[in-house]
């Protein structure tokens, strides 16, 4: 998997094609919770959940169907507070399914682990990307810690944070030539 440093910051950086405000911090920090909680699938390792099995690690938790669900489910968690400024329900959907759906993105481009079933649970194939370059972060937060750790945060700092940086200053250059936020022209 990638580290769940590297998942929130693909969640922040998408989040600035949507919210410019500093007063969307909480829809931000929804999106980090978007992006982290497919890997709550890990606790099926203490329940004697195998790791191939649909409901194991990168299993259903992390297909387009949950991200698209769970993105509906906040979309309505975070209603109210996003009435308040105006922000649609489709737009706000969309930034929830893309920050979820990174996830799996971003676990199918590291070198390691049985691939993501993205199409779970009408599909169980694990599928990685032909170019895997980011190192497998280890599971335990101990083994994270360590060398390995820093090759883990090495390589997504080159292949994952990099392209998120480049994208909110793409980001960034776009409003200041007068371009519109992403929910603008969703909308």
């Amino acid at each position: 998997m990638a580290s769940p440093i590297t998942h929130a910051v693909v969640a922040v950086s998408l989040g600035s094609a949507w919210y410019r405000s500093s007063a969307d911090w909480r829809l931000l920090v929804w999106g980090v919770v978007c992006a982290e909680i497919p890997d709550a699938d890990v606790l099926g390792f203490w329940l004697g959940v195998p790791y191939g099995h649909l409901w194991g690690h990168r299993g259903i938790t992390h297909s387009l169907l949950f991200a698209c669900l769970f993105a509906v489910g906040v979309t309505y968690a975070t209603g109210k507070q996003a009435e308040q400024r105006q922000q649609s329900r489709f737009s706000r959907w969309l930034y929830f399914y893309l920050a979820t759906a990174s996830h799996g993105l971003s676990d199918a481009v590291t070198n390691g682990g049985l691939g993501v079933a993205f199409f779970a649970p009408f599909d169980a194939t694990r599928y990685f990307f032909p170019f895997q370059p980011v190192v497998v972060s280890p599971l335990g937060v101990g083994a994270f810690f360590s060398p390995i750790g820093v090759r883990v945060l090495i390589s997504e700092a080159i292949w994952i944070w990099l392209p998120c940086v480049g994208f909110v200053g793409a980001t960034m250059m776009w409003r200041r030539r007068g371009g519109r936020s992403a929910k603008a022209v969703i909308l």
